[in-house]
């Protein structure tokens, strides 16, 4: 995470003169090399007078016009990620911009504005914010470059050393889950382990159970489990919760004939059906070496400070953030403001836009905008800049799937622009802008106008003419389904497209009509996000159902260039499970379901295939092929299987968990699997439902895979995160393996033709056991 070069770049300090406009006064630690009238502009925005306070964001090293080229060269890391784009492009820097206007009634105009801003490498620039309002303060009362200069150090020298850096897998899972404890081992990385007995020893009162025996065989010698909840805070400390050693899972011990429990939690045996209760317990505190002081709170973050002037000031540096993700955006923000019963749609219609006719979502229209480049202009007029340039950053994360699946969006990105360099961003090939001035909605030079203020969204008049429309190639049939699946929507030609778009006669209502559907899958999953909001659901959940929709998409795409052209280069081939063979590539319900997808998706799919987001995304994937932990299947295929199918042949179900199984030996696979089955799907759960299968080769298989899963802490959360029925079918299932293995170590099992199994959907009790 430290990585190299500073925190922070640049300095910069920008004041308003009443007689010759905005000025740029200090550039520290040494000029940009770039307009200085353009930065000034930026940092002072369009009615920056009427606001006491306002944030504004903008980026540098974007394109022609705003790259900088400072007499000393900037010391920086190569990106992993690849958020420089394309190769041989100087690192973007994110600029945080903050302006104060001080009224004054001893000076011209009655006020002082002035703008200091952040030039930093970190798309988090909001953890800068607490720092720079300090150094802006300094600057009011003592004007002085030394200010900038104590601004500079003081973030340079913010220590996040210690933050562990994730991989994409272990970034995704920390995303979906609400664990404050979530990847905990990894901040005592830096820390000596203490030894396990220590750690996890208890003080039960009855002293029956002691730690020693967790750890001396991961023994799966008891089998309880609990019937209460799955974690507990005491003390202010994030519980593990029995389980964050490796002698235990979901709350079972793995060595004892009973839970070791906290608070006197109840815990039911599967041997005894008796309960037992034991104070003290398995909650780590600040000396287990899962956990440190600081960190415990909410590992989501890395604990740092910045000190300035005498103040130290608290950071909670993000870590599973993607370069695409800039800022303190909210899609539940933009969701709402563009779904209110008031809201005006008007221009004609365009199939790269309106998927599902006039019944089209707005949020929808955006999105098929952001992914078909088009050009798009966000106005905020007497709105503070810094409202509207967190609805473009809120764009660019809802088309990139929260930065998780599509990149290319942040580089084409004004968070803030204005009249100053207007003609150089505006001429950018599918930018996304954020005005505050109305003139811009009169200039024309857009293609989608989202108005923040009166809820409008606007499309070009002239679309047709920036995009004509196009028809399906000629080799676009499924053989599967006998119907040409045409690459414009469900129009038939482009006259029946602007009878739609002109609502021009008797006929263009009726294909309106029929090309509108108001259940379509796009409207269901745009009302189901409304609902989930109107419910207090949080941000957290309406990010993770974008990236699944951004995904979903991607991998619909992949499915179409296969008919389109024969082949794709987005995903792995469509194939069914076929002779001992799994399969690939997108699950559909059933083929009438396919084609309805495919056929509301196709004129989509086409722009999008136009544009450098494609080509950015074939690049990733064949890199994603190539370093992927997993390798020969494809194993979203095989969960979405599991997860969605009805029927699914034994064969199949067999063939995919024993794959799955003798492809979980590393860390690096298991939060591989782990990051397709994020908790807001069911997490586990369609593994665990192999564990009530009537085949034992499948619940002995999927038995594997948990006992891989416990032996990671990760593993340990997810499989906690099982109903108690799921866990007990685990723990009893295993603890009967590790019985049987005994006895045959031992010589003491019994001939093979006297051995019962007891089936998986019955228990000793109802077969009349004791």
């Amino acid at each position: 995470m430290a990585g190299k070069g500073p925190h922070c770049s640049f300095v910069l300090l920008a004041e308003f003169d009443i007689d010759s406009g905005a000025q740029l006064t200090y550039q520290f630690p040494q000029p940009l090399g770039t307009d200085e009238g353009l930065l000034a502009n930026l940092m002072l925005p369009d009615g920056a007078e009427r606001h006491l306070e306002d944030w504004t964001i903008f980026f540098l090293n974007q394109t022609p016009f705003n790259t900088i080229a400072p007499v000393l060269a900037l010391e920086t890391e190569s990106s992993d990620n690849q958020s420089n784009g394309e190769e041989g492009r100087p690192e973007l820097l994110y600029v945080l911009n903050l302006v104060r206007t001080k009224h004054d009634k001893s000076v011209r105009r009655g006020a002082v504005v002035k703008a200091m801003a952040i030039c930093t490498r970190h798309p988090f620039i909001q953890i800068f914010k607490p720092v720079l309002l300090l150094a802006l303060d300094d600057y009011f009362a003592h004007p002085s470059q030394e200010c900038l200069t104590r601004l500079f150090d003081a973030i340079n020298s913010m220590n996040i050393s210690a933050a562990p850096a994730l991989t994409r897998s272990e970034k995704l899972i920390m995303r979906a889950s609400e664990r404050k404890d979530i990847f905990a081992e990894k901040f005592s990385l830096h820390m000596a382990p203490l030894p396990l007995k220590a750690a996890h020893k208890t003080t039960g009162s009855n002293g029956s159970h002691s730690s020693e025996d967790w750890d001396s065989s991961f023994s799966l010698g008891g089998s309880a489990v609990w019937v209460n909840d799955d974690s507990v805070l005491i003390d202010g400390q994030v519980g593990v919760a029995i389980g964050a050693g490796p002698g235990s899972v979901g709350g079972v011990s793995l060595s004892g004939s009973s839970v070791l429990t906290s608070r006197g939690r109840r815990s039911t045996d599967a041997s005894s059906n008796s309960s037992h209760a034991y104070s003290g317990g398995a909650i780590p505190t600040s000396s287990d070496p899962h956990l440190r002081s600081g960190i415990s709170k909410d590992t989501h973050f890395f604990q740092t400070s910045i000190a300035y002037k005498g103040h130290t000031l608290p950071i909670k540096l993000p870590l599973a953030t993607f370069p695409e993700e800039v800022g303190e955006y909210s899609l539940i923000q933009l969701i709402q403001t563009f779904s209110t019963p008031l809201i005006t749609i008007s221009g004609p219609l365009h199939p790269h836009l309106h998927t599902n006719g006039i019944l089209t979502h707005p949020i929808i229209i955006l999105f098929n905008a952001l992914v078909t480049g088009k050009r798009i202009l966000f106005l905020g007029h007497n709105i503070p800049a810094g409202q509207v340039a967190n609805y473009v950053l809120s764009a660019c994360a809802l088309g990139s799937g929260c930065g998780a699946v599509l990149r290319g969006f942040i580089e084409r990105s004004f968070p803030y622009a204005g009249l100053a360099g207007g003609e150089d961003w505006v001429s950018t090939p599918a930018y996304i802008a954020g005005v505050t001035n109305p003139i811009f909605e009169t200039s024309g030079s857009w293609d989608l106008l989202m108005d923040i203020g009166t809820a409008r969204v606007v499309v070009h008049k002239d679309i047709h003419i920036s995009f004509p429309t196009t028809m399906a190639p000629p080799a676009l049939v499924n053989t599967m389904i006998p119907r040409p699946i045409k690459a414009e929507n469900s129009t038939g030609s482009e006259d029946d497209i602007q009878r739609i778009a002109t609502r021009d006669g008797k006929d263009g209502n009726q294909k309106s009509e029929f090309a509108a559907r108001q259940d379509s899958l796009d409207n269901m999953f745009i009302e189901d996000l409304i609902s989930a909001i109107t419910s207090h659901f949080g941000e957290t959940l309406v990010r993770m159902r974008f990236t699944e929709y951004v995904v979903r998409f991607v991998r619909l795409a992949a499915r179409y260039e296969e008919l389109a052209v024969g082949s794709t280069k987005l995903g792995c081939a469509s194939a069914p499970f076929l002779d001992g063979s799994l399969g690939s590539g997108i699950v559909f319900p059933d083929e009438a379901v396919a084609f309805k997808e495919l056929t509301a998706n196709a004129s989509r799919i086409e722009g999008w295939r136009r544009t450098k987001s494609y080509q950015y995304y074939v690049q990733d994937f064949k890199k994603y092929r190539a370093t992927a932990a997993i390798q020969g299947f494809d194993l979203s295929h095989q969960l979405l299987r599991l997860r969605l199918v009805k029927n699914l042949p034994d064969a199949e179900v067999e063939l995919i968990v024993r794959s799955i199984a003798d492809n979980l030996r590393t860390y690096e696979q298991i939060v591989e699997l782990l990051a397709f089955m994020p908790p807001h799907t069911g997490g586990l759960q369609p593994l665990s439902f192999c564990l009530f299968h009537h085949q034992e080769s499948i619940r002995e298989a999927t038995v594997d895979i948990f006992n891989e899963l416990r032996q990671n802490p990760v593993g340990v959360i997810f499989l906690q995160a099982l109903n108690h029925f799921q866990r007990y079918a685990y723990v009893r299932q295993a603890h009967a393996r590790e019985s049987r293995m005994k006895d045959l170590s031992h010589g003491l099992a019994p001939p093979p033709h006297l051995v019962s199994r007891t089936p998986s959907n019955r228990s000793e009790v109802s077969l009349g056991g004791t």
